[in-house]
């Protein structure tokens, strides 16, 4: 693995991992590999971290998720938990014979839908990945104001908070008028849905 390093405002090398030992290699400097579209400070990789035995530090974030990349990565989650969903609930009206019952149970399992969903945000937003399947896809993910992952707690918080959001609708819209990009819900709950720099 080779690396670009900036020195002195302009991208340098690449060098490897041995030559950039005798170079004094700072934790607050940017290097990149090719693969990389963008550089990262050098603490945030953690092959380097290990090598020059880095403490990982926070990093403040500095690219927000916008409207159109949440409201997708929305369709991606309603599409994954729904989708099960939908095909138990035909296979249990394909498999009961009885009309009222199979309206019953076919009912039953869709309305387990919203349900299942918020549990699986919660789950998945505290997880050290931080973001639902459709928010990895979109490579975006949501952590609290200092880009920590947030605690159970908080993902409860933000997830029940998302009921105010939905019922002034304005909750969604407010993320058009902030700089964060902060839905209310975000801001009920102190977080934020960030992307990764490289996009």
């Amino acid at each position: 693995m080779e690396y670009f390093l900036v020195i002195n405002g302009k991208p340098e090398g690449p060098f490897s991992i041995q030559q950039l030992k005798g170079m004094s290699v700072k934790p607050s400097d940017f290097l990149k590999t090719a693969d990389m579209v963008d550089y990262k400070e050098a603490h945030e990789l953690a092959e380097l971290r290990e090598f020059f035995h880095f403490d990982k530090r926070s990093v403040v974030p500095q690219y927000f998720a916008g409207f159109d990349q949440r409201w997708m990565a929305s369709a991606l989650d309603w599409l994954f938990v729904g989708g099960g969903f939908i095909v138990l609930a035909f296979v249990a009206a394909y498999t009961i014979e009885d009309k009222s019952v199979r309206l019953i149970v076919a009912l039953a399992i869709l309305a387990l839908i919203p349900l299942t969903k918020i549990v699986y945000h919660i789950v998945m937003e505290c997880s050290p990945k931080q973001a639902t399947y459709g928010k990895q896809m979109l490579k975006i993910k949501v952590c609290d104001l200092q880009g920590k992952r947030i605690s159970a707690g908080r993902s409860i918080s933000r997830n029940v908070f998302k009921i105010f959001s939905l019922i002034t609708i304005i909750g969604y819209l407010l993320s058009f008028f902030n700089k964060k990009q902060q839905c209310l819900h975000d801001m009920m709950a102190e977080t934020l849905v960030m992307k990764d720099r490289l996009i």
